[in-house]
């Protein structure tokens, strides 16, 4: 991910966490995420994901999600998606590795976002370097609304 996407994307993510009108006069809300990091021998790779949702007085409900991610060090590969179930509700995912020979990096995050209900997110980290073992970190974190 270029500089400019990262800048970007932590941009959308700032003004998402933002206190808002919307969440202000909710009668219920929901926000999570989880973010991770992993680095060895010159290699290292980072996902993050957030998410919330909100039930106004009135019995609307509103969403959003964001997430993504960066990676460093020899080959890289990163990359992030967010799409809409059937449900109005909201899958992001963020992956990223690097690596070089056999040593690596990865990391990768997972938030599931459910209109008016619940926010779930889950950041997996692995890093590697050959004779060692795998080093290996799991986040989650769940919220649901009325919580």
């Amino acid at each position: 991910m270029t500089t400019k996407k990262m800048l970007s994307a932590f941009a959308v993510l700032g003004l998402m966490l933002s206190p808002g009108l919307a969440l202000a006069q909710s009668k219920g809300s929901a926000t999570g995420g989880t973010a991770g990091s992993a680095a060895v021998g010159g290699t290292s790779a980072s996902t993050v994901g957030t998410g919330g949702t909100s039930t106004g007085a009135n019995g609307t409900t509103g969403s959003s999600l964001a997430t993504g991610g960066s990676a460093a060090g020899g080959k890289t590969m990163d990359r992030s998606h967010v799409s809409e179930t059937g449900n109005g509700g909201l899958n992001g995912q963020a992956k990223a590795m690097a690596h070089d020979g056999g040593t690596f990096s990865k990391s990768q995050t997972k938030t599931k976002v459910r209109d008016g209900e619940s926010v779930g997110s889950r950041t997996r980290t692995m890093t590697h370097e050959p004779g060692s073992k795998p080093v290996k970190s799991t986040t989650t974190t769940n919220s649901a609304v009325g919580q």
